[in-house]
Protein backbone atom coordinates (compact mmCIF):
# COMPACT_ATOMS: atom_id res chain seq x y z
CA UNK A 1 0.00 0.00 0.00
CA UNK A 2 1.44 3.67 -0.85
CA UNK A 3 1.64 6.04 1.62
CA UNK A 4 3.28 8.86 -0.02
CA UNK A 5 0.10 10.14 -1.87
CA UNK A 6 -0.83 12.94 0.18
CA UNK A 7 -2.34 16.59 -0.72
CA UNK A 8 -1.17 18.93 1.70
CA UNK A 9 -3.78 21.67 2.94
CA UNK A 10 -3.11 25.53 1.53
CA UNK A 11 -3.84 28.55 3.38
CA UNK A 12 -7.05 28.84 2.64
CA UNK A 13 -8.16 25.15 3.42
CA UNK A 14 -6.24 25.73 6.81
CA UNK A 15 -9.04 28.19 7.70
CA UNK A 16 -11.59 26.97 6.20
CA UNK A 17 -11.08 23.61 8.21
CA UNK A 18 -10.52 26.19 11.31
CA UNK A 19 -13.52 27.72 11.21
CA UNK A 20 -15.50 24.53 10.71
CA UNK A 21 -13.48 22.89 13.36
CA UNK A 22 -14.61 25.69 15.54
CA UNK A 23 -18.59 25.29 15.20
CA UNK A 24 -18.23 21.73 15.29
CA UNK A 25 -16.66 22.20 18.77
CA UNK A 26 -20.13 24.79 19.72
CA UNK A 27 -22.50 21.91 18.22
CA UNK A 28 -23.00 23.04 14.62
CA UNK A 29 -22.07 20.24 12.34
CA UNK A 30 -21.99 21.45 8.54
CA UNK A 31 -23.23 18.52 6.54
CA UNK A 32 -22.61 15.73 9.05
CA UNK A 33 -18.93 17.12 10.33
CA UNK A 34 -17.08 16.40 13.37
CA UNK A 35 -13.88 16.99 15.14
CA UNK A 36 -11.71 14.00 14.92
CA UNK A 37 -8.66 13.96 17.64
CA UNK A 38 -5.97 11.91 17.75
CA UNK A 39 -3.06 11.68 19.86
CA UNK A 40 0.06 12.53 18.05
CA UNK A 41 2.26 9.32 17.50
CA UNK A 42 5.89 11.22 18.75
CA UNK A 43 3.78 14.19 20.85
CA UNK A 44 1.60 12.04 22.41
CA UNK A 45 -0.61 15.60 22.35
CA UNK A 46 -4.11 15.67 21.01
CA UNK A 47 -4.14 16.37 17.13
CA UNK A 48 -7.66 17.85 15.80
CA UNK A 49 -8.89 18.42 12.46
CA UNK A 50 -12.75 18.46 11.10
CA UNK A 51 -13.73 15.67 9.07
CA UNK A 52 -17.06 14.10 7.66
CA UNK A 53 -17.73 10.83 9.38
CA UNK A 54 -19.37 8.04 7.41
CA UNK A 55 -22.69 5.99 8.34
CA UNK A 56 -23.07 3.19 6.61
CA UNK A 57 -23.83 -0.55 6.89
CA UNK A 58 -21.59 -1.48 10.09
CA UNK A 59 -19.97 1.94 10.53
CA UNK A 60 -19.52 4.77 10.75
CA UNK A 61 -16.21 4.96 8.73
CA UNK A 62 -13.73 7.58 8.31
CA UNK A 63 -11.93 8.38 4.95
CA UNK A 64 -8.88 10.72 4.11
CA UNK A 65 -9.83 12.19 0.75
CA UNK A 66 -6.49 14.15 0.77
CA UNK A 67 -4.63 10.79 1.20
CA UNK A 68 -1.88 9.43 3.81
CA UNK A 69 -2.62 12.43 6.11
CA UNK A 70 -0.94 13.29 9.88
CA UNK A 71 -4.16 12.15 11.12
CA UNK A 72 -4.08 9.29 9.07
CA UNK A 73 -0.73 8.56 10.49
CA UNK A 74 -1.54 9.17 14.09
CA UNK A 75 -4.60 7.02 13.75
CA UNK A 76 -2.51 3.92 12.85
CA UNK A 77 -0.60 4.44 15.86
CA UNK A 78 -2.99 4.83 18.15
CA UNK A 79 -5.52 2.61 17.03
CA UNK A 80 -8.34 5.13 18.35
CA UNK A 81 -9.49 8.64 18.74
CA UNK A 82 -12.76 10.78 19.60
CA UNK A 83 -15.51 12.80 17.53
CA UNK A 84 -17.03 15.75 19.07
CA UNK A 85 -19.83 17.63 18.23
CA UNK A 86 -20.69 20.08 20.50
CA UNK A 87 -20.68 18.44 24.52
CA UNK A 88 -20.99 15.17 22.74
CA UNK A 89 -17.41 13.02 22.83
CA UNK A 90 -17.67 9.41 21.13
CA UNK A 91 -14.58 7.75 21.84
CA UNK A 92 -13.60 4.74 19.48
CA UNK A 93 -11.27 2.14 18.08
CA UNK A 94 -10.18 2.03 14.69
CA UNK A 95 -9.36 -0.60 11.91
CA UNK A 96 -8.12 0.37 8.60
CA UNK A 97 -10.30 -1.17 5.35
CA UNK A 98 -7.93 -3.34 2.75
CA UNK A 99 -8.25 -1.44 -0.89
CA UNK A 100 -10.49 -4.18 -1.71
CA UNK A 101 -13.00 -3.21 0.89
CA UNK A 102 -13.36 0.37 -0.38
CA UNK A 103 -14.81 0.97 -3.43
CA UNK A 104 -18.73 0.78 -2.19
CA UNK A 105 -17.47 3.17 0.61
CA UNK A 106 -15.59 5.54 -1.74
CA UNK A 107 -18.65 5.78 -3.68
CA UNK A 108 -21.01 6.63 -0.92
CA UNK A 109 -18.48 9.20 0.60
CA UNK A 110 -18.42 11.10 -3.19
CA UNK A 111 -22.42 10.93 -3.57
CA UNK A 112 -22.27 12.50 -0.30
CA UNK A 113 -19.46 15.24 0.03
CA UNK A 114 -18.28 14.93 -3.66
CA UNK A 115 -19.13 18.50 -4.33
CA UNK A 116 -16.56 19.01 -1.02
CA UNK A 117 -13.34 16.83 -1.74
CA UNK A 118 -14.41 15.60 -5.34
CA UNK A 119 -11.07 18.19 -5.98
CA UNK A 120 -8.95 15.43 -3.71
CA UNK A 121 -9.52 12.32 -6.11
CA UNK A 122 -9.12 13.17 -9.30
CA UNK A 123 -10.62 11.62 -12.24
CA UNK A 124 -12.79 9.20 -9.83
CA UNK A 125 -16.05 10.58 -8.54
CA UNK A 126 -19.61 8.67 -7.34
CA UNK A 127 -20.20 7.31 -11.13
CA UNK A 128 -17.00 5.73 -11.17
CA UNK A 129 -16.97 2.18 -11.94
CA UNK A 130 -15.30 -0.02 -9.00
CA UNK A 131 -12.53 -0.54 -10.97
CA UNK A 132 -11.99 2.52 -10.78
CA UNK A 133 -12.45 3.53 -7.81
CA UNK A 134 -10.41 0.26 -6.89
CA UNK A 135 -7.51 1.41 -8.53
CA UNK A 136 -7.53 4.81 -6.59
CA UNK A 137 -8.36 3.22 -3.20
CA UNK A 138 -4.54 2.71 -2.18
CA UNK A 139 -4.67 6.68 -2.73
CA UNK A 140 -7.40 7.44 0.20
CA UNK A 141 -7.48 5.59 4.35
CA UNK A 142 -10.50 4.28 5.29
CA UNK A 143 -11.56 3.22 8.70
CA UNK A 144 -14.23 1.46 10.24
CA UNK A 145 -14.82 3.37 13.76
CA UNK A 146 -16.11 1.40 16.71
CA UNK A 147 -17.58 4.03 18.92
CA UNK A 148 -16.25 2.93 23.03
CA UNK A 149 -18.71 4.91 25.01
Amino acid sequence: MSQTHYLKPGRLDNIINGSIAWLARRGISLMGTAELSVRGRTSGEWRSIPVNPLPYEGGPYLVSARGHSQWVRNLRAAGGGRLQLGRKTQHFTAVELADEEKPTLLRTYLERWGWEVGRFFGDVNAKSTDEELLAAAHKHPVFRITVTD
